[in-house]
């Protein structure tokens, strides 16, 4: 009998070190900030909601919706719009019950609809991109993916769209998975690819996220929170894709018209990759109306600038942002900040999951921002 137990306890740990070694462990990451730009004063919330908020965009004309962070686990709606000082379901709360399983990313693209992805438990339901009309609110396309496109441990996160409405770019961090990549969908076509799936730009370093609410490693840190490529965002004019991983200190972006053609190989693609900046550790991601590429800062509360041969500076900074998730910018040229704070919703329970809330979205005026991107 002594043996046996033995034997168990042997198996046991070769497990826990084998989790440990493909989950676990991870370095503190440098500080970052700068003295910020802007006061927090002019920091102004916009929302308050019982749920966390998993993302948020801005239509042309001032529209404002967003998600429910799927990590909550929310029992009722899961994708609304702001309206008149009410959160109101969008399209509609029925729909939601059939159509939603765990949205999270939003974008809206030049053809007036608002693209939604839902990354389905993780790839161990059906993930699914889904698209409205504004105009109208009815759905407009619909694709689920396969499993070699999302397969289980995948985490289909964040998505942008071409300028011409033709292709979409998402990013899977699989975080369960560890086999991150970029997805590249042809609407017209109604097909998907996974690319660079094998390239150090999509998968994450070996950090540990330090956030201020708690460092996100678990269980003696057998197990930390490390996300591959998350946040993928365009330029205006078109040109860049530019994508980055939470768990990664580097801003990458890569030409979109290699991205798109599906007759580029692997390696024409890798060859255009470009480290183009420093970054803190990050989720959201967005370029302003002057070039500056902004992203979150998830472990100083904060907001960054990045890009060309300047190092990061800190936008603004505040305690009330306790994980900025995600950012968008609106017509009035304030940003738009999603507050999810997500250290509070991952393996936690939902009775203190409510009791942290309410949750916001955030936002600041970028009109008086004079400097433009550094020199690329």
């Amino acid at each position: 009998m002594r043996n046996f137990f033995l034997f168990l306890l042997g198996i046991a740990i070769t497990l826990v070190l084998i989790v440990w070694v493909r989950y676990g462990g991870g370095e503190p990451y440098p500080d970052m900030t700068t003295q910020p730009i802007l006061e927090s004063s002019l920091l102004q919330k916009v929302i308050s909601y019982p749920e966390p908020i998993g993302s948020v965009v801005v239509s042309n004309d001032g529209r404002l919706f967003f998600t429910v962070h799927p990590e909550s686990r929310p029992q009722g709606n899961k994708l609304l719009e702001w309206v008149d000082g009410a959160a109101v379901p969008y399209p509609s709360g029925k729909i939601q019950v059939s159509l939603f399983e765990s949205v999270l990313g939003l974008s809206i693209d030049t053809q007036h609809r608002l693209w939604v992805i839902d990354h389905g438990r993780q790839g161990f339901g059906t993930a699914k991109l889904l698209a409205f009309d504004l105009a109208s609110g009815a759905q407009s396309h619909q694709h689920n993916f396969s499993n070699e496109i999302a397969p289980g441990g995948s985490f289909l996160q964040d998505l942008t769209v071409t300028a011409d409405g033709r292709f979409i770019i998402i990013s899977d961090g699989s975080i369960i998975g560890k086999n991150p990549s970029l997805i590249v969908y042809d609407i017209e076509r109604h097909s998907a690819r996974r690319v660079l799936t094998s390239h150090e730009s999509v998968h994450p370093e070996d950090y540990v996220i330090q956030n201020a609410i708690r460092d996100l490693s678990y269980f003696g840190g057998i197990f930390s929170i490390k996300s591959g490529v998350n946040a993928v965002a365009t330029d205006a004019n078109g040109i860049w894709l530019y994508y980055a991983a939470i768990n990664h200190g580097g801003l990458y972006r890569l030409p979109l018209r290699l991205l798109v053609d599906r007759h580029t190989s692997e390696s024409a693609l890798v060859s255009g990759i470009e480290r183009y900046s420093d970054k803190p550790l990050s989720d959201g991601l967005t370029i302003d109306n002057a070039g500056n590429v902004l992203v979150t800062d998830v472990e100083h509360n904060a907001i960054s600038i990045v890009g060309g041969t300047g190092n990061p500076r800190t936008l603004i900074r505040s305690a009330q942002i306790r994980w900025p998730a995600a950012v968008s910018i609106g017509p009035d040229g304030f940003l738009y900040i999603a507050d999810s704070a997500f250290p509070e919703l991952l393996l936690n329970t939902r009775d203190h999951i409510r009791t942290r809330g309410p949750y916001s979205i955030f936002r600041i005026d970028l009109n008086n921002l004079s400097s433009g991107p550094a020199a690329n």
